[in-house]
């Protein structure tokens, strides 16, 4: 094969092979799709767990374990009312109640002894 039968072979598989690697190289990404995480349904909470969890919290706790504190819990609005010795007490009934799952709202009523 002589030299210019060769290069009329080869330039065009040149070419050709060159195309397809442009036209691979600039190809669009894939797209990978991955399903969306679970939306981790909050489980609702019946009102009457959501109240014995606030008020054994409040009953546990050593700064609230002796006062009578009213709990009224109604789709995850909790009611708070009774009467404590200081606003730290009050505070931290407030505190212990924020942190139980399951309430949304805190309603304080809570009133400090004269």
């Amino acid at each position: 094969m002589n030299t210019s039968t060769a290069l009329r072979f080869v330039g065009p598989l040149f070419l050709g092979v060159t195309s397809l690697i442009l036209v691979g190289c600039n190809k669009a990404p894939e797209k990978i799709v991955t399903p969306a995480p679970a939306n981790v349904a909050v489980a609702e909470i019946s009102d009457n767990d959501l109240t014995t969890k606030v008020k054994t919290t409040l009953l546990l706790d050593p700064a609230l374990k002796g006062f009578d504190i009213v709990v009224v819990a109604k789709k995850g609005d909790v009611r708070l009312s009774g009467v404590v010795d200081t606003q730290s007490q009050i505070e931290q009934a407030r505190s212990l109640v924020r942190g139980i799952d399951g309430v949304h709202t805190l309603h304080d009523e809570l009133t400090v002894k004269k």
